[in-house]
This record gives structure tokens, C-alpha cells and sequence, in this order.
């Protein structure tokens, strides 16, 4: 079954008219693609209100989903949309275009992508530093109440808005909270945020996202990694072989329990990471700057 039939079978098995895109969007510009989709900035000619149409690859995207066939795996669309929080991007319908292939509709964000902000090396005030680490934790706590692993969190998945908030975005990779989801084999995320379970093909589960949280969390607070970064696959591999420089090391003067509650994230052996979001937030909740 490929993602259409998936997109088709949304709310309760009941079809979903196909959509033209061409006359109900008006593309205003064509924004960063991503690995397995096209994002642009659009206007809906229904509403006349800004959106983001996220349109993705069917060529990519059903090779991925095509392992979890006969699971029941809800598609992108659907699990955006059951993923509500402040920190979370606002999913606003989904369904399969004219021509096949499956799109999203989301809020449009006005921001700049934490990575961008974190590769101008500029470092961050420590307040904004804390700040950010607890929103972009509050995301992740968010997909995990709603039942779900997001497999990819980095920074490139987390935008920065003009209020201050930060958005944890990109639900292509999300799977439900459950083994049959998360088995050996599926190697799937940005290496420098690998967890080692997901890198040696071992048996996951949510546990990799707080291990990729703290990395993303260690370079908001430093702007560097625990471990040399690397663009392949390789560069992960050292996340059990060798032991992570210490977060102290690069920001001396950051509160113990923020460090310690960082460093937790990266441990190797997941029983050693915090068993949920919310008991690192707990670790952090009296951490002032």
C-alpha cells in the first residue's frame, strides 16, 4: 500500500476527496526542500489564509512507509494533526493531490531554523540558553504524550519564530510509541544526533529522541557537539565508543543540574538517559539564569 492509500483511508476509513493544488493554492515561494517533500509558502484560495503546503516525494516516502505495511501506520498528516502543543507545528488538513501525490497544510512560520541561528556561532545569552532548551523539550514531551517517537530531532527541525517561541517541526520519520514500530534495522535520523541503539540496529524506543534532544540541547548551550562532527553514518559510531566531552568543559559556569541533566540525555545505555521529557524538565525546573 503506498502513502496515497494511506492518506485515503484517514478519519475513520472514509475517503478524502482529491484535491487540485494548482487551483486551490497559490504558491508564493518555494522554500527549503526537504529530503523527502517540497515546503512553500501558499496562499488558500478558499480562505485567503498564509499557509505552509508541504508536498511530498512518493518515491522517498513510500519505501519508508511501505515497512510498517500492515501495522495500520496513520500517514504524516494525520499524526501531525494529533500532535497539539505550543511547541509544535499546527497541522492543518492533509490529503492526496490530483496527481497522487500526498501534501500537508500547516501554519506558516515566520523564523529562522535553529540551525541556522546555532551555525552563525554567535553564542546565545544564558538565559535564551535555558529557554530554549526547556521549549524544545516541552515539544519532544509533547509528541510523546501524544503516543509518538519523532526519530529526527536536530536542530534543523526546530524553527525559531519572531515571538520567541521555538517550533519543533517535520513528522516524516514519526512512528507510534510501540516495538513493532522501532525494531532493529531502521536506521533513520541525522548522524550527529544518532542514538547508539539506532546506529548498531538495535531494539529502540522514545528513549532516542531524548538522546538526540541532548546533543541538540548541549549545542544550543555551547554551540559545539559532544562528539567531532561528521556528515556520514560513521561519525555516529563513536556515540558508544567513546566517551563525550563534558558540557562544562565548553560552558563552564552553566548550573549543575542543567549540565547533569544534559549529559544523562547522552549516555550510551538508555537506562541510564532520563526516563521521560518530563523527568528532565522536573531535573530542570528550578534552574534560573
Amino acid at each position: 500500500m503506498g502513502l496515497a492509500e494511506f492518506f485515503a483511508k484517514f478519519r475513520g476509513g472514509r475517503s478524502r476527496a482529491r484535491v487540485d493544488l494548482v487551483r486551490r493554492y497559490e504558491l508564493l515561494h518555494h522554500g527549503i526542500a526537504g529530503t523527502m517533500s517540497n515546503f512553500y509558502k501558499a496562499r488558500d484560495n478558499a480562505s485567503g489564509a498564509i499557509v505552509g503546503l508541504k508536498v511530498l516525494d512518493p518515491k522517498k516516502v513510500d519505501p519508508i512507509e511501505s515497512r510498517y505495511k500492515g501495522l495500520g501506520k496513520a500517514g504524516e498528516g494525520e499524526i501531525g494533526s494529533l500532535i497539539v502543543g505550543p511547541n509544535v507545528v499546527k497541522t492543518l488538513d492533509w490529503g492526496v493531490a490530483t496527481d497522487g501525490r500526498a501534501f500537508i497544510v500547516e501554519e506558516f512560520l515566520e523564523g529562522m531554523l535553529l540551525h541556522a541561528l546555532l551555525s552563525k556561532k554567535i553564542p546565545l545569552r544564558p538565559e535564551q540558553r535555558l529557554d530554549l532548551v526547556r521549549q524544545a523539550a516541552t515539544a519532544i514531551d509533547t509528541v510523546h504524550r501524544a503516543g509518538y517517537v519523532h526519530r529526527d530531532i536536530c536542530p534543523r527541525n526546530f524553527i525559531l519564530c519572531s515571538d520567541g517561541r521555538l517550533i519543533l517541526f517535520d513528522f516524516g520519520l514519526t512512528v507510534p510509541d510501540r516495538p513493532a514500530f522501532l525494531q532493529p534495522g531502521n536506521r533513520i535520523g541525522t548522524p550527529n544526533y544518532m542514538a547508539p541503539e539506532v546506529v548498531r540496529r538495535r531494539q529502540a524506543d522514545r528513549r532516542i529522541d531524548l538522546f538526540s534532544f541532548g546533543i541538540t540541547a548541549y549545542e544550543i548551550c555551547t554551540l559545539e557537539l559532544p562528539w567531532p562532527r561528521g556528515s556520514t553514518g560513521k561519525a555516529a559510531l563513536a556515540h558508544d565508543s567513546t566517551a563525550p566531552t563534558d558540557i562544562r568543559e565548553y560552558w563552564p559556569e552553566i548550573p549543575d543540574p542543567l549540565a547533569s541533566a544534559i549529559m544523562a540525555c547522552v549516555e550510551a545505555d538508555p537506562a541510564k538517559r532520563p526516563a521521560s521529557m518530563e523527568a528532565f524538565l522536573t531535573r530542570i525546573a528550578k534552574v534560573s539564569l
